[in-house]
């Protein structure tokens, strides 16, 4: 079954690939844009002291971040092994406002608890991405906040994606904003925002050609703006 894959991923990627779980984000090569992200997630959440649900967490980098802002943190994985790893960074951080479950973010017993709930790159792995938001939705109190950062139209059959599900089978789905909302509408999310994901520091160009040339492209975004929500970006949606 595929949520084997996802149980079993620990034991499978061995013992390189553990160290370099353990020590998300700084480990990775894309450790600019996680931080990035996360940077974005917490100017779009409500100010700490709120309690915050993170799920999909892995070895529990997020949480820890989350959790050193301020914010009262449950980390959700569906891996006990994955788990363990969170609370040994969890026990170097001393962080007191921080604990780890191990289920299934699709099977979650949480109503009306929380005031935050995220997927970060998480929802893909989803074996039913509708179960999976439901759970997140009744979860939340009323007024709470989902967001997810989550790969877009065209991760499915990617060379990365292609490579996970042959060699650890794992679940690993296109999940672009278009589909998130959808569900999240269907499901009884009240309203829902999307923002732009910033893959890398875009340079400030201050001649006037540059100026004019800075315009027309966002004028042709502003086009196309259909396509973002095809794209990786982060959507914000509202209970």
């Amino acid at each position: 079954m595929p949520k084997h894959g996802e149980i079993d991923y620990l034991k499978n990627i061995g013992v390189d690939g553990r160290a370099h779980a353990l020590n998300k984000p700084f480990s990775d090569v894309n450790c600019g844009l996680y931080l990035t992200d996360v940077g974005t997630v917490m100017a779009l959440m409500p100010k700490p002291p709120a309690k915050v649900l993170d799920l999909g967490v892995g070895t529990g980098w997020t949480s820890i971040l989350f959790s050193r802002r301020g914010y009262d943190v449950v980390g959700q994985d569906i891996a006990e092994d994955m788990i363990n790893l969170a609370n040994i960074n969890k026990a170097s951080s001393g962080l007191k406002n921080l604990n780890f479950i191990a289920s299934d973010y699709e099977r979650l017993n949480y109503h009306d608890e929380f005031d935050v709930a995220i997927f970060y790159d998480s929802l893909h792995h989803a074996e039913d991405e509708v179960t999976a938001i439901k759970s997140a939705f009744e979860a939340l109190k009323p007024g709470g906040m989902l967001i997810t950062v989550e790969p877009g139209k065209g991760h499915a059959n990617s060379k990365d994606s292609m490579a996970a599900k042959a060699n650890y089978g794992v679940t690993e789905k296109d999940m672009p904003p278009s589909l998130i909302v959808t569900i999240g509408k269907q499901i009884g999310f009240r309203n829902h925002e999307v923002y732009k994901r910033q893959f890398r520091p875009e340079r400030l160009e201050l001649s006037i050609f540059s100026m004019v040339h800075q315009l027309i492209r966002i004028i042709k975004e502003i086009a196309k703006t259909s396509m973002y929500m095809q794209r990786p970006n982060i959507v914000v949606l509202r209970k």
